[in-house]
């Protein structure tokens, strides 16, 4: 077995879900290597924990979607929902040979089907002790333009990250924004307003995504004003947007555009009341991660970026917007990209993708990733 397999999963189980003895464990794997999910046995079983195991395919996950009914969706959630209430932790392993395999999926169909796993979802992110990540793939090395073995050794780079490390910006970031009321964005295409007052800030240091690095919050639900044209491609229901535009007014969504896309951006912006609302901001500051690759996991953690999500809001930062919809869309701020300032009741704390403040600066490239002596 590669032994970064094992590195891998002693993180996933110890830094990110702090297994403990007699935890149950749910290990969700898609399209990933048996070598894997043996590894996270291994190192659960380790710990004293119980691992459970589920496995699945893209291609038959698209064939269930492609002509899903209420019913049919209604009774997966009933079990998920019955299975995760008595899980203490969980392991998402998510690789995917075609990016794309659910573009022909009819967006009423998806629509149904993530309504209705809604409330297992929602358990599982605020009731269990949880971490997803991506496996790489030749699909992935090609949306990244890297060579397969250029971007394994990429992956596991940053996957593998001394996390310890984000702490001490992160908390500082965490407790600026926790005193924060008046945030505005500016870049290129970008000038929106909004009020974090109250919401509380969330650090992320690899407990819930690897890779990882961000703190997040929620606007104020009300509160967003202004326009963004975000510079990261993206992809959402197996379907790739660029250029994506929205105008806010009184927080909500007003105006959207995506080139060649907008009729499939407004339908999801459609789903529901709280689609047109936005539950998250986060600031972004992963060092590895430079490039956008269409892949929301590793592309929301973009050194110098921040993200702006439609949809919605956690628990833990929670502006009381609720929708089937979460979409994390990228802005990215470093001078190659534009620049861009991020300011805090008037005050700017981080110019072009690198913080300003002192205690900031621990987040910034040449903290989290020292030179070797």
């Amino acid at each position: 077995m590669d032994p970064r397999y094992a590195k891998l999963a002693d993180l996933l189980t110890g830094h990110s879900t702090r297994l403990r003895r007699g935890d149950r464990v749910l290990i969700d794997a898609f399209d990933a290597p048996d070598a894997l999910v043996v590894a996270l046995i291994r190192s659960a079983r380790a710990r004293g924990a119980v691992p459970l195991v589920q496995l699945h395919q893209a291609r038959v996950t698209r064939e269930l979607l492609r002509e899903a009914t209420e019913a049919q969706y209604r009774t997966l959630n009933a079990l998920e929902l019955q299975r995760m209430k008595r899980m203490q932790a969980y392991i998402a392993v998510r690789g995917s040979h075609n990016i794309f395999e659910n573009a022909d999926v009819p967006s009423a169909r998806m629509k149904l089907a993530m309504a209705a796993l809604r409330p297992a979802l929602n358990w599982r992110v605020n009731k269990t002790r949880w971490v997803v990540l991506r496996w790489p793939t030749a699909a992935m090395a090609q949306q990244a333009g890297m060579s397969t073995e250029a971007f394994e050794d990429f992956y596991f780079q940053v996957c593998t990250l001394d996390y310890a490390r984000f702490a001490p910006g992160m908390a500082a970031l965490k407790a600026l924004m926790d005193r924060t009321d008046c945030v505005h964005l500016e870049g290129p295409g970008v000038d929106l307003r909004f009020s974090i007052k109250g919401i509380g800030a969330v650090s992320c240091g690899g407990e819930y995504n690897v890779p990882d690095g961000e703190v997040f919050t929620a606007p104020v639900k009300n509160s967003v004003e202004g326009e963004i044209n975000f510079n990261a491609p993206t992809v959402y229901q197996g379907v790739s947007f660029d250029r994506v535009k929205l105008v806010f007014k009184e927080g909500r969504i007003v105006e959207a555009s995506a080139g060649g896309q907008t009729a499939r951006l407004l339908k999801i912006l459609d789903s529901d009341a709280g689609a047109r609302y936005v539950g998250e901001f986060a600031i972004a500051f992963n060092p590895v991660i430079r490039e956008p690759m269409r892949d929301i996991l590793f592309d929301e953690k973009i050194a110098g970026s921040f993200h702006f999500t439609p949809g919605q809001a956690y628990e833990q930062a929670d502006n009381g917007n609720r929708s089937q919809v979460h979409w994390d869309l990228v802005s990215i701020q470093r001078p190659e990209y534009g620049g861009g300032t991020i300011s805090f009741d008037g005050r700017v704390i981080r110019r072009d993708g690198l913080f300003l403040p002192a205690a900031l600066r621990k987040l910034n490239p040449d903290y989290l990733l020292p030179k070797a002596k």
